[in-house]
C-alpha cells in the first residue's frame, strides 16, 4: 500500500513512474481519434436494438469534447447506436473520466430509453465464459428494464446472452438524475472495485466479480429494446471531456483531477505509456 500511495502521489504531481493513458479528445476528426488507439464500432450486434446500425459517423468533436450521438425513428432499421473503445490492455489501477450525461434528447421527443455508459470490458468468448471481465458506470436517464431513472455501478463475473439470458453480476444503484457534467472515478486494486461520482464514494464491489483479464476502456450510447412508438426522429448524446488511467496505482478522485490539470497545464493532450497487450478490442470482434 505504501508503494501504491507513493505512485499515486507522484502521478498526481505529473511525474508518474506508473504507465498512464490520458486523452482530452482535442480532435477534429475520427481519423485522429483512431490514430491514438481508439476504435469506433461498426460491427453489428448486441447490445441494444436488434438490427440497429453501429455508426462511426455518430462520433463528432466540439471544442475539445468527444460527442457520441445515437438516433432512432422508432424502427430497428432507423436506429443508430454508438460505441468507442480503447485497446484491450487495462485491468488494475485507477480510471477516471469527465462526462456529460443528458436526461433529454438533443432533438425530438423524449420517448425512448437510452443507455449512457463509461465502462471496461473484455470479449465474451462463449456463454458463461469464466474469464469474462466487465465493470460499468451505466446511466439510465429514462429508466429501462423496469428500473427507474438511475445510475448503476456494476461488476460482472460472466453472462449468457439472449435468448438464454443469465447474468452473474453484482450491482449497486442510485435512483437519481445525473443530468450534466460529472467526474467518474474507479479504483481497481486488491480484489476491490471502488466507484466515485464527483469525489463521493458511491459503491464498492469485489469477490468473484473482480476482473481476471485485460479489458478495453469504452463509452457507448445505445437503446434498450423498448423504443418509443412514434416515427418522429430523435437523437440522444453523451459528451466526454477527458479520460485518465494510471495502471497499478490507487489514486483518489482529487489526485486524478490534479493529474489531469497538470497534464493540461503542460500542454499534453494525449499520452499513452500503458504497454500494448496484443489482444483484440471488443469493438472489432
Amino acid at each position: 500500500m505504501a508503494l501504491l500511495a507513493a505512485v499515486a502521489a507522484s502521478t498526481a504531481a505529473g511525474s508518474s513512474p506508473a504507465p498512464i493513458l490520458f486523452d482530452d479528445f482535442s480532435y477534429s476528426s475520427a481519423a485522429q481519434l483512431v490514430s491514438h488507439g481508439w476504435i469506433v464500432r461498426t460491427k453489428p450486434g448486441w447490445p441494444g436494438v436488434p438490427g440497429a446500425t453501429w455508426r462511426a459517423a455518430n462520433v463528432s468533436f466540439h471544442g475539445g469534447l468527444m460527442r457520441m450521438t445515437s438516433t432512432t425513428d422508432g424502427t430497428s432499421a432507423g436506429t443508430t447506436q454508438t460505441q468507442v473503445c480503447q485497446q484491450r490492455k487495462f485491468r488494475e489501477g485507477t480510471y477516471g473520466s469527465r462526462i456529460r450525461f443528458r436526461d433529454l434528447p438533443l432533438s425530438g421527443p423524449a420517448v425512448d430509453q437510452p443507455v449512457e455508459s463509461f465502462y471496461t470490458i473484455s470479449p465474451l468468448e462463449r456463454p458463461l465464459d469464466p474469464n469474462y471481465s466487465e465493470i460499468d458506470f451505466e446511466y439510465l436517464p429514462r429508466g429501462a428494464w423496469s428500473l427507474p431513472q438511475s445510475i448503476g455501478y456494476t461488476a460482472w463475473e460472466t453472462f449468457s446472452p439472449v435468448p438464454h439470458w443469465v447474468a452473474v453480476d453484482a450491482s449497486r444503484r442510485q435512483d437519481r438524475s445525473l443530468n450534466g457534467w460529472h467526474t467518474l472515478v474507479l479504483q481497481v486494486a486488491h480484489g476491490t472495485m471502488t466507484f466515485y461520482v464527483d469525489g463521493l464514494r458511491v459503491a464498492r464491489l469485489g469477490g468473484r466479480y473482480y476482473p481476471e483479464v485485460p479489458m478495453s476502456i469504452n463509452y457507448n450510447v445505445w437503446f434498450s429494446a423498448a423504443l418509443g412508438k412514434t416515427t418522429v426522429p430523435r437523437s440522444y448524446a453523451e459528451d466526454v471531456d477527458w479520460v485518465y488511467h494510471a495502471a497499478g496505482a490507487v489514486l483518489s478522485p482529487a489526485q486524478v483531477s490534479a493529474a489531469v490539470r497538470s497534464l493540461r497545464h503542460d500542454g499534453v493532450s494525449f499520452r499513452d505509456t500503458v504497454p500494448a497487450s496484443g489482444l483484440a478490442s471488443p469493438c472489432n470482434l
